[in-house]
């Protein structure tokens, strides 16, 4: 008797067509790969919203370890940072091609506002040969008074304050700012919209802060655990976001450079 992984897995196979290279099931005419093993399980044939979170290439902020938040649209990407970014182009251009055969290959690009991303969205836009639609609910967190401080110059002004805005989750930055638990919110927000448009794979250029809630709010965890979830410059997330919310995490934090293909 199949156990569930396998049962799922079959189900998805006899039910499941879409093309590898470009998502559109009826234009391509040949099975997409059966939900691999180890995959979410699910004994149904329904189709996510499939979400590739990049975080912008690297800047000077990130550089100096400055919290560089929603309130000031800089900065740019710096040299190294439009590398990486051109990197994460590679690696999400591989998506439904010869990586991860079982998503569709992208077919639309969404970029928080802020000109890191904007920029990294650019290149990947080039590169896939889609446009960037712009959407704030996928933008940095707001830092208030912390905007462009490192963690040692925010402990000095407000000591002890810093550490639980990361592991309690709850707690608002002076100035304004929101907490890990409002971003969650906001990313939660952001995603349930991207489902109305049906199953496709959507890329979201996106921040540190805010793709850690993306993953958090994806597997229900608690918002001050979202802080141990490494997401380096560049790196690509993917999440699968189903009608009945058991939502899958199928990629967290993979680096991008190394993966290009010329």
């Amino acid at each position: 008797m199949a156990g569930p992984a396998d049962g799922a897995e079959a189900l998805d196979h006899e039910t499941t067509t879409d093309p590898a290279g470009t998502g559109t099931a009826a234009t391509q005419g040949r099975p997409r790969q059966a939900r691999p093993s180890g995959a979410a399980v699910r004994f149904d044939s329904d189709e996510p919203v499939t979400v590739v979170l990049v975080r912008h290439g690297q800047t000077t902020m990130t550089v100096s370890r400055g919290y560089s938040g929603s309130s000031e649209p800089g900065p740019p990407l710096d040299e190294h940072g439009r590398a990486q970014a051109a990197a994460a182009a590679a690696l999400v251009d591989r998506v439904g091609r010869d990586l991860w055969g079982d998503i569709a290959y992208p077919s639309e690009l969404v970029a928080s506002p802020m000109v890191r991303t904007q920029q990294t969205g650019g290149i990947i836009a080039e590169r896939l040969g889609l446009d960037v639609r712009t959407d704030a609910a996928f933008q940095e967190a707001d830092f208030g008074d912390w905007q462009g401080l490192t963690a040692e110059q925010i402990e000095e002004r407000w000591p002890g304050q810093l550490e639980p805005w990361h592991t309690s989750g709850r707690l608002r930055p002076p100035g304004g700012g929101e907490s890990i638990e409002d971003v969650g919110v906001r990313l939660r927000a952001g995603l349930d919209a991207l489902q109305t448009g049906g199953p496709r794979t959507v890329v979201v250029v996106s921040h540190a802060v805010a793709i850690r809630a993306a993953l958090g709010v994806t597997m229900g965890a608690d918002p001050g655990t979202w802080s141990q979830l490494r997401v380096a410059p560049a790196s690509v997330s993917i999440i699968r976001l189903y009608a009945d919310k058991r939502d899958e995490i199928a990629v967290a934090g993979a680096p991008s450079e190394g993966w290009g293909r010329v």
